[in-house]
Order: structure tokens, then C-alpha cells, then sequence
């Protein structure tokens, strides 16, 4: 998965459909998500579209699968997922992660319905990861 500077990088440089184009790109190329796992616990409350979030690996290195059913959306939430991959479920748990994704304004970007579920994505990643740092 590309950095989330990388990402802003090229997205800074497009503009209207090509940035769609981009977080489409990004959507397809998250890691597959199996579909046991998109349950009512992953599922990610409040969006327009049908979210999927999953947390694995451990307390050192927490690692998401993400998956939803419309393209755009599941570009989106590959920004989310690209901002907290890997990292520490205490530095997660604790993150500002919608300020990272502010070069993205995706509030003026995308339509209200397509952002609406953003903060419940984060909330939902940053709830594994509080949960996941104090097992």
C-alpha cells in the first residue's frame, strides 16, 4: 500500500475526474478482504455505501483490511486505511487521522453522501486500535 504523503502527492496534481479516477485506482488495490469477515462488527455504521473494516496483526504492527461496495467509496476508505497501516495500535488509537487527510479536502472534493461516513471509518479504525493496545 503507498504511502499517504505519496498519495497527496499525485492527488494535489489532478484534478476533478482524474481524482476520482485516483481513489478508484486506490480502492482496487486494497488488500482482498474476505468475506467472512464483512460482518455486522466490521461493518462501519453511517455511510451511504456498505463499509467493511478489519483489523489484524497485533499491538506492534496493526494492519486493516478495508472493503466496501461502491468504487469511490472504497477509495476512500483505502485513504483511511493508508494513513493508520502498520503502525503501532497505541500511535493509531491516538492519531489525528482526519487532519491527515485534510490535503485531500475531501469535504469540497466529493459529494456530502460520499463523505458523511468518513468520520465513522476513522472512529471505527481507531476503536479496533484502542481495543487491540490494551489486550
Amino acid at each position: 500500500m503507498r504511502s499517504l504523503n505519496d498519495i497527496a502527492e499525485e492527488y494535489d496534481f489532478l484534478e476533478g475526474d482524474e481524482r476520482y479516477r485516483l481513489l478508484i485506482e486506490l480502492g482496487r488495490d486494497l488488500e482482498s478482504m474476505p468475506d467472512p469477515l464483512k460482518t455486522d462488527a466490521t461493518l462501519v455504521r453511517g455511510c451511504s455505501a456498505a463499509v467493511w473494516v478489519y483489523p489484524t496483526g497485533d499491538a506492534n504492527q496493526l494492519h486493516f483490511l478495508a472493503d466496501s461496495n461502491a468504487a469511490i467509496t472504497k477509495g476512500i476508505v483505502a485513504l483511511v486505511i493508508s494513513a493508520v497501516q502498520d503502525k503501532p495500535a497505541s500511535e493509531v488509537a491516538q492519531m489525528d487521522i482526519a487532519a491527515a487527510l485534510d490535503p485531500f479536502d475531501l469535504k469540497n472534493q466529493l459529494s456530502s453522501n460520499r463523505t458523511q461516513g468518513v468520520p465513522n471509518m476513522i472512529a471505527l479504525v481507531q476503536e479496533h486500535a484502542a481495543r487491540i493496545a490494551a489486550a
